[in-house]
C-alpha cells in the first residue's frame, strides 16, 4: 500500500475541518453542554447505576475530572447520585428526567443530522462511506 501524499493530507484536513464546522451539534434541547458532559450523560444512559469510576475509565479521563463533571451535571439537574446501601462510600449515577430528555433530544438531533448527510448520497455511496469510516474507526495498529 502506498503512503498518502501531502496533497491528500491537505485535502482531507480541509474537508474534515469544514465537515466538523458544518455538522457540529452545539445546542440540543435548549442547553449547551460540553463534549465531556454529553459523553457522560450518554454513558450513564446506557449503564444506569454505574459509578463515576466506570465513567472515567470508559472515557479515559481522571476520576477527579469526572467528579467535577458529575457535580456540574447534578447541579444543573441532568444527573442524580444515590448512595449504594451495600457500600456507603460508593455512588450510583442515574439520569434525571431532565437528563433523559436531553439524551433523547441529542439522539434525535444526531439521527436527523446523519439522515441529512446520507440523504445527499446515492445508496451505493452511503454503503461506501459507512464501510470506509468503519474501516478507519476500527483499524487496530
Amino acid at each position: 500500500m502506498t503512503k498518502p501524499t501531502d496533497e491528500q493530507i491537505t485535502a482531507l484536513s480541509t474537508a474534515l475541518e469544514t465537515f466538523t464546522r458544518r455538522y457540529k451539534l452545539a445546542d440540543v434541547g435548549g442547553k449547551t453542554l460540553n463534549l465531556l458532559d454529553t459523553q457522560t450523560l450518554l454513558y450513564v444512559s446506557e449503564h444506569p447505576a454505574c459509578g463515576p469510576t466506570d465513567v472515567a475509565r470508559y472515557l479515559g479521563v481522571a476520576a477527579t475530572t469526572i467528579s467535577s463533571v458529575t457535580d456540574r451535571l447534578v447541579k444543573h439537574g441532568f444527573l442524580e447520585r444515590r448512595r449504594i446501601e451495600s457500600n456507603r462510600r460508593s455512588v450510583a449515577l442515574t439520569l434525571s428526567p431532565k437528563g433523559e430528555a436531553h439524551v433523547a433530544a441529542y439522539a434525535r438531533a444526531h439521527d436527523d443530522l446523519y439522515r441529512m448527510m446520507l440523504d445527499r448520497l446515492s445508496p451505493a455511496e452511503r454503503g461506501t462511506l459507512i464501510e470506509l469510516i468503519t474501516k478507519i474507526a476500527y483499524h487496530d495498529d
